[in-house]
């Protein structure tokens, strides 16, 4: 019976280091070789400088940015606390916070409240997403054009020319980077 909960108990710190330290060096190693950028985070860079992470979302208020997803995640758009507000569709609360965003997009008068696409109003599951449907771009472009002194024909082309396609023409819709949209429209500007 002791030799029995002794080898238990060596095989447990056996499992325990190999996935603690080996199973994670191993992955580690695997992402350095085959993963994109070496295994680290892809970022925007502008100007040779970096201006933010392309897959975390940012906090655009101002008119002549595009505005992204609402973020859930603690203070705007902290990782560190990345999560969803897991409040139910029905909440009272939720829905409040909704209409308030439905209001701020509704500022500008060209806009009717069927026109506002749903992902512009609502925040992901990880409350950090970079991306907006091409819908939430299409319905800023005139907010965008006005405010930069553009053609709403040019920021449309910007917006087309940033426009990702499904994941291998197939899977998930057509989506628009919100930073590096921002970013081209800042070029464009230069």
């Amino acid at each position: 019976m002791k030799s029995n909960l002794l080898k238990s108990f060596r095989l447990t710190l056996v499992f325990c280091v190999f996935f603690s330290v080996f199973y994670i060096l191993v992955l580690w190693l695997f992402a350095k070789v085959a993963g994109p950028n070496g295994g680290n985070a892809e970022v925007a860079v502008l100007d040779e400088k970096v201006v933010g992470g392309a897959n975390v979302g940012q906090n655009f208020t101002k008119d002549i940015y595009f505005w992204g997803r609402p973020s859930c995640a603690g203070d705007g758009y902290d990782a560190t606390s990345s999560a969803g507000s897991n409040k139910a569709t029905t909440n009272p609360e939720y829905l409040k916070e909704v209409e308030s965003r439905i209001d701020t997009f509704l500022v500008k008068p060209y806009l009717n409240r069927e026109e506002v696409p749903a992902d512009i109003v609502t925040a992901s599951a990880s409350g950090l997403d970079p991306d907006i449907s091409v819908a939430s771009a299409y319905v800023q472009v005139k907010r965008v054009a006005e405010a930069r002194g553009m053609s709403e024909e040019a920021v449309k082309a910007i917006v087309e020319k940033v426009k990702q396609g499904p994941l291998l023409g197939m899977f998930g819709p057509s989506k628009v980077n919100v930073l590096k949209l921002n970013m081209a429209l800042d070029e464009k500007a230069d």
